[in-house]
């Protein structure tokens, strides 16, 4: 993984994509998320669960949660072979298992190698597909994991009640850049956002988007009065939240504005990461009222210190 290590630090806009297979369809995940990939095995089921758990199992330590991928793509039961395989995942704090049947590789490629699928395909909101990636001569589904773990299990989610928690809060509408390709995530932080008064969110669906504009505007006198605050996912079409920051970061008159990594893939790997692209803060999905905190705090050093 050293390379790797190297790619994701110097911000180059890369990622390794994990292919494989249901039903001899093309799928990718980011190898970021992938912690191993085991044989399946015997999985012991668990009551009231989603239709799309198969169960638990506890291979060595850990406990895991096994999720049948077929099932809940397909929207119906399939075969299950001795030779499927679980991709054993870390992302959002969760150690997930997701039966598939093959695995078939593993291909390095830009983040400008991945479109974002359109409405016919992605189904805005109820889409499960974050992007379309062209790895070699081959089209891959890149899914959206967190979607589909937020969907079968709604409370490892952003939870939009814990903004009540911070208690009477006063109208802020400071501008607030936020890049988020997922279009559930970005309404779900859109509305936490604003529920705790920040009034002035302008959302763009990628770090390439996010980009255009800053670059746009950097060389207004009253910078603020546009841009006073950034939060960036790191995976994203087209451009990721780490090139993001290192472009943020390595200008003159944008690097004064504070920026947010809000990431379901923060771990102490990703944190060093981000720390070396210039990244303010870093914080894992799906700790909304812990953004809020962050915001309020970063805002208030940026007042004071101009």
């Amino acid at each position: 993984m050293a390379e790797t290590e190297i790619l994701l630090e110097s911000g180059t806009n890369e990622i390794e994509v994990m292919q494989f297979t249901i039903n001899d369809e093309l799928y990718g995940i980011n190898v970021a998320k992938v912690k191993e990939i085991m044989m399946s095995d015997k999985v012991k089921p668990v009551p009231h669960a989603h239709e799309a758990v198969e169960g638990i199992f506890k291979p060595r330590e850990i406990l895991l949660t096994v999720v049948d991928l077929p099932k809940y793509l397909m929207g119906h039961e399939c075969e299950k072979h001795p030779k499927d395989l679980f991709i054993i995942t870390n992302f959002n704090k969760l150690n997930i298992a997701f039966r598939v049947h093959t695995v078939v590789g593993i291909s390095r490629i830009s983040w400008e190698d991945i479109q974002k699928p359109d409405d016919t395909i992605s189904n805005g909101k109820e889409g499960v597909s974050t992007g379309i990636a062209q790895c070699g001569g081959e089209l891959v589904t890149i899914l959206d994991f967190e979607k589909i773990v937020t969907e079968i299990a709604p409370e490892t989610g952003i939870q939009m009640s814990d903004i009540e928690l911070l208690g009477e809060r006063r109208r802020c509408d400071v501008p607030i850049v936020l890049a988020e390709d997922s279009v559930l995530l970005a309404s779900m932080i859109c509305e936490s956002l604003k529920r705790a008064g920040f009034s002035n969110v302008k959302r763009f669906n990628n770090g390439k988007e996010a980009w255009e504009f800053l670059h746009a505007i950097r060389d207004q006198e009253n910078l603020e009065t546009e841009a006073s605050l950034i939060i960036t996912d790191i995976e994203m079409p087209e451009m990721d939240g780490h090139r993001l920051t290192k472009l943020v970061k390595s200008d003159e008159k944008l690097k004064k504005l504070p920026l947010i990594i809000f990431s379901s893939l923060i771990n102490e790997e990703m944190h060093l990461k981000g720390k070396q692209l210039g990244a303010d803060e870093q914080l894992s999905k799906p700790e909304i009222k812990h953004l809020v905190e962050v915001i309020d705090r970063l805002l208030e050093r940026t007042q004071t210190h101009g």
